[in-house]
C-alpha cells in the first residue's frame, strides 16, 4: 500500500502526521484541535504513538477510534514489543484490526531507564519478540496489515555502525515491512547518503523522511540528545537571535519549509511530519509546500 495521494501538482508531496495519545482532558482538547486543523489537508494517513509495554494502550486505542470516527482519516497505530509478551503484542494488533486499522508502525520500543534515570539496553521479554524484525514477521503472518518500520539516517544510537543499522533495516523489510519512516534529521545530505546506501544494500521499499518542526529549541535539544540526531551548529545562535526578536516560529517555518522543498526537489514524494500535537507549524509548512485544504475533508467537532 503506497503512502502517496494524488498530489495537487508534480512538485507537491503527499503528507502524513504523527500524534501522541493525551494524558489529560486538556491534552485531549489539544490533540483534537490538532486533528481538526490538519484533517482538511487530506493526509495520506496519520499515526498515533504507543508506549513501551502497552503503557498507553487504552489512550492510543481511544485516540484512534476518535480520529477514525470523527475525522474519517486513515489511522496507523504504532506497536512496540519491548517489555511485552508475544501474546500481549498480537492481542493489541488484533484490537487494531477490529478498529479498522490496516497500517501498523512496528517498533522495538525504547527500554526503560534504570533506577537513577539512565537508559538501559534492550532485553526481549522471555515470551516476547526478539526485536523489530521478529515483530514484523509476526505481524506479517496475520496477513492483514500494511507494516511500516523505523529508519535512522544518522544511525540508531545502539547500532555499532550505519552499515549495521542498514542491515537491520533490511532484515525488517525482508521480514515483511512495506516501507520505513525515518527519525527526524536536519541535514538532508545525511538522508540522501542513507537513501543511496539503502538502495546499494538491496532495499527497494520506500523510505519516508520524518520532519520535526521546531516548536521549542530547548526541547529539540533534549529530543536530539536521546536519539543522537545532529543539530546544525548554527541553529543555537539563530534561535537565540530569533528569541530576542520574538520570531522563533518564523525561523522554524523557514527551516522546515526549506528542508522539505529540497527533499521534494531531490525525489521525495511523501513527507511525514511529527506534530507533537501542535498543528500550527505543520499546517503552515504544508501550505508553504502547496498542500491546500480540501473543503470535503472536515473533522467533526468533539465539543
Amino acid at each position: 500500500m503506497s503512502t502517496s495521494q494524488t498530489p495537487t501538482s508534480p512538485d507537491t508531496p503527499s503528507i502524513s502526521f504523527e500524534f501522541f495519545p493525551p494524558k489529560t482532558l486538556g491534552a485531549s482538547a489539544r490533540l483534537w484541535r490538532s486533528v481538526e486543523r490538519l484533517a482538511p489537508l487530506d493526509p495520506a494517513f496519520v499515526s498515533v504513538t504507543y508506549g513501551a509495554g502497552g503503557a498507553t494502550r487504552e489512550r492510543t486505542m481511544a485516540a484512534i477510534m476518535a480520529i477514525r470516527d470523527r475525522a474519517r482519516l486513515n489511522v496507523a497505530g504504532h506497536l512496540t514489543c519491548v517489555g511485552a509478551s508475544r501474546q500481549d503484542v498480537l492481542h493489541a494488533a488484533k484490537i487494531y484490526r477490529k478498529l479498522g486499522c490496516k497500517r501498523i508502525v512496528a517498533l522495538r520500543g525504547d527500554p526503560p531507564n534504570d533506577a537513577v534515570g539512565n537508559p538501559t539496553r534492550f532485553e526481549s521479554h522471555p515470551d516476547g519478540f526478539a526485536g523489530a524484525a521478529d515483530l514484523v514477521a509476526g505481524l506479517a503472518e496475520m496477513n492483514h496489515f500494511d507494516i511500516w518500520v523505523a529508519a535512522y539516517p544518522e544511525k540508531h544510537p545502539e547500532a555499532p555502525s550505519l552499515k549495521a543499522d542498514i542491515e537491520a533495516l533490511k532484515r525488517k523489510i525482508d521480514a515483511g515491512a512495506h516501507g520505513a519512516i525515518t527519525q527526524f534529521f536536519f541535514e538532508n545530505e545525511a538522508f540522501y547518503r542513507f537513501r543511496d546506501a539503502c538502495a546499494a544494500a538491496g532495499i527497494t521499499a520506500p523510505i519516508v523522511p520524518g520532519i520535526l518542526p521546531i516548536e521549542n529549541f530547548k526541547k529539540l535539544c533534549n529530543f536530539a540528545a536521546r536519539c543522537q540526531a545532529r543539530i546544525p551548529d548554527w541553529f543555537a545562535k539563530a534561535f537565540q537571535n530569533a528569541a530576542d526578536q520574538g520570531t522563533e516560529d518564523l525561523l522554524s517555518l523557514a527551516i522546515a519549509t526549506e528542508q522539505c522543498h529540497d527533499l521534494v526537489e531531490n525525489g521525495v514524494e511523501h513527507l511525514h511530519l511529527y506534530t507533537l500535537n501542535n498543528p500550527d507549524l505543520p499546517y503552515q509548512i504544508c501550505q508553504a509546500l502547496g498542500v491546500e485544504p480540501s473543503p470535503s475533508r472536515v473533522a467533526v467537532s468533539c465539543g
